[in-house]
């Protein structure tokens, strides 16, 4: 049986493991770092097992450490949950919600979102993380990532937030020079910029004769980010296959042009997934809310990726 007087060390290595940081965790607990220290270590002594991995740059969860982690973040958020339950119903939602999403959604659509939802409840603090690697709820110390995928794999709950789908599209200036594909069997004469973060089999991938077939593809250009494909397309540089958000602004000013429509299949889903049903912060549930609302509409990529569009093109030239 787990000794009530390590409770409060349990919450303390949860929070030192959502911040990555001793010092961050002894800031929001009021406490002196070494004291969070020693209480992280002696839990280690009484469990007989290594939970973290400790250098001067880094912070990283040992295998037993991730499985002790997620017992005592569940553990953090009931506590959270608790306070959240008969805390007084008048009181404004306050306290911090933990984000990751990809960098280009997060650029042109969260970013406006969270704005708006941050005026509505200032009292609420949001740490978002852009990035494009698909990071471990867990391991990461989130309290919601934002997906865009096909379909996702896990021991996770999600929401379905949006839907969306796959486009290939060039320039005008590349199709006219190069010309148009008519079936997937034409990319090969075509240059087909890569996406770095998904497997090159998998990237190009069509529906031919009933079937999800990947084509074989060449191309000049590999990129992490998905903007950077993007501009890359608009500089007539190739073809880039991608989610239609990313591109929706464009498509809309005809600065870009989707092709092979007719052999691009199945949906894409804007998912946002928390590690549990349970014991989540009315705060998460608040925010996870208001984005379902926010994107519930059909033209949700066109609609605002043209209001940040056009807004950016009016804004003065930044100084240097």
């Amino acid at each position: 049986m787990t000794p009530y007087e390590d409770l409060p060390s349990m919450a303390l290595f949860a929070r030192v493991v959502q911040l990555r940081s001793f010092s961050a965790a002894a800031r929001q607990a009021n406490v002196a770092k070494s004291a969070v220290s020693k209480r992280v270590a002696a839990l280690e002594a009484r469990l007989g097992v290594r939970l973290l991995v400790r250098t001067t740059r880094n912070l990283s969860l040992t295998e037993d450490g991730l499985r002790f982690y997620e017992h005592c973040a569940a553990l953090l958020a009931a506590a959270e949950a608790a306070d959240d339950a008969v805390r007084d119903s008048s009181r404004a939602p306050r306290g911090p919600v933990r984000i990751n999403a990809s960098t280009p959604f997060s650029e042109v659509y969260l970013a406006a979102a969270l704005a708006a939802f941050l005026r509505e409840y200032p009292d609420i603090t949001v740490h978002l993380t852009a990035d494009n690697r698909f990071v471990d709820l867990a391991e990461g110390g989130f309290d919601l990532v934002i997906r865009i995928a096909r379909e996702l794999h896990g021991a996770f709950v999600a929401r379905r937030l949006a839907s969306d789908r796959m486009v290939v599209v060039g320039a005008p200036g590349y199709l006219a020079r190069a010309g148009t594909p008519q079936s997937p069997d034409d990319l090969i004469h075509h240059n087909c910029l890569h996406y770095a973060m998904v497997p090159l089999q998998s990237e190009w991938r069509f529906r031919i004769g009933g079937k999800i077939v990947g084509v074989p593809t060449r191309g000049n250009l590999v990129a992490s980010d998905g903007t950077i494909l993007r501009e890359a397309a608009l500089a007539e540089l190739g073809l880039a296959v991608t989610p239609r958000f990313q591109v929706a602004a464009e498509l809309a000013s005809g600065r870009l042009v989707s092709v092979l429509d007719d052999y691009l299949a199945g949906e894409l889903g804007v998912y946002a997934v928390m590690a549990s049903r349970t014991n989540v912060p009315a705060r998460v549930r608040l925010l996870v809310d208001f984005l379902a609302k926010r994107f519930a509409r059909d033209d949700w990529a066109v609609t605002t990726s043209s209001r940040a569009s056009g807004a950016a093109r009016s804004a003065p030239p930044t100084r240097r």
